[in-house]
């Protein structure tokens, strides 16, 4: 596997140099570094056609990763997993959605579907082939992705996604029946986490709260997808998926889940226990070794 990562910033020159390789790296991207904070994951702009790609990439030889956030995150809700990942061997790969996070959608462009912009950061980074894992949202990015490029992917992992399968009548009816009133306009802490975690990490919902309230841009635009999800879409997913959910999810309930992965082929399916629809922030031990058994594999 090459090591094309991006500049992470900050980071010395020299050393970025014997890394990358300018004189090659420059034939094929233009990243330019940003500041970012101590406590935020190391990152830098990949200029893409359509959008300014905040992408954070530990590089290496590892094989590679790439992470989907939530509609409510950005790269931020990934910190449990970077250091987790890499110590484990694998090239650590997110960015945030155009509209979302640092990711800028160029002036008079409009949003095109985010699996076309995976496919050209895969390319920029001369990516074979890689994994997936994709949380709440991501998931219908990854979905998209994979029906339209599997040959790209190794092990696809969903978590905390109900897909909305709109013409699934079972699946609707399970929404409508398990629909809490109000809940929409609930605190976004108290719809996306356990009350457990809530209960003992009152410092962490502060930081994940600021990472929500910074994650979706003023007046960004949902970027369509590249078609809708549906039963026959599902099934027509050939890589090997692992499918999660959280045990206390109200936002995504472990039956909503459950019937969609019905449909596909291959996967294995998983339930967290104690976490919401926030997964992979809540329980990220769980989290992480529940998926990294199931990369391995591929």
């Amino acid at each position: 596997m090459q090591n094309n990562s991006v500049r992470q910033a900050g980071a010395p020159r020299r050393l970025m140099a014997g890394v990358l390789g300018a004189a090659a790296m420059a034939a094929t991207m233009a990243i330019s570094a940003s500041a970012t904070r101590a406590d935020e994951l190391p990152g830098a702009y990949v200029e893409l056609k359509n959008v300014r790609l905040w992408v954070s990439d530990s590089g290496g030889n590892g094989t590679p990763v790439i992470f989907l956030h939530a509609n409510t995150g950005t790269i931020e809700n990934w910190r449990k997993q970077r250091a987790a990942f890499v110590a484990a061997g694998y090239r650590f790969i997110a960015f945030d959605r155009p509209g979302w996070g640092k990711s800028l959608v160029r002036e008079g462009q409009k949003p095109i579907p985010v699996a076309d912009d995976l496919e050209e950061l895969a390319d920029q980074l001369k990516l074979d082939k890689f994994h997936i894992v994709a949380v709440a949202g991501g998931g219908y990015i990854a979905m998209d992705y994979a029906a339209w490029k599997p040959e790209r992917i190794r092990g696809l992992v969903i978590a905390a996604s109900g897909l909305g399968l709109g013409t699934d009548k079972e699946a609707v009816a399970f929404r409508e029946n398990a629909a809490i009133p109000g809940f929409a306009k609930l605190p976004p802490e108290v719809r996306e986490m356990s009350p457990t975690y809530r209960g003992f990490n009152p410092e962490e919902v502060k930081v994940w709260l600021e990472i929500e309230h910074n994650a979706k841009q003023k007046d960004a635009i949902n970027p369509p997808q590249r078609s809708p999800n549906t039963r026959e879409k599902v099934e027509s997913i050939k890589p090997p998926v692992l499918v999660l959910a959280g045990d206390v999810d109200l936002t995504t309930p472990s039956g909503a889940v459950r019937l969609w992965a019905r449909y596909l082929k291959n996967y294995e399916f998983g339930l967290i226990t104690e976490a919401g629809h926030s997964i992979a922030w809540e329980q990220p031990e769980q989290f992480n070794q529940r998926v990294m058994e199931f990369l391995k594999k591929y």
